[in-house]
């Protein structure tokens, strides 16, 4: 069972997805603070000094799908 899902969708321009990679990796780089603006709300979370990460790429019925996941451990000491 999960603790918590949120997923957000929305069209955005290539510069505002760019904006919104470019405040995830300036959190990744600089202590892990995050704060992203996702619609009318903002998503704020600490990412840990190490993480897993999984790129995928699907191509099929003339769309191409790019998925960048980043996975951590929300357990105490780890």
């Amino acid at each position: 069972m999960k603790d918590l899902e949120f997923e957000h969708k929305s069209s955005l321009s290539r510069l505002e997805a760019a904006d919104q990679l470019a405040a995830l990796a300036v959190a990744l780089k600089d202590g892990g603070r995050a704060e992203l603006q996702l619609g009318p709300g903002k998503l704020s979370l600490q990412i840990p000094h190490e993480l897993q990460t999984e790129i995928e790429v699907e191509v099929g019925d003339g769309k191409m799908e790019l998925e960048i996941e980043l996975k951590w451990s929300t357990a105490q000491g780890e």
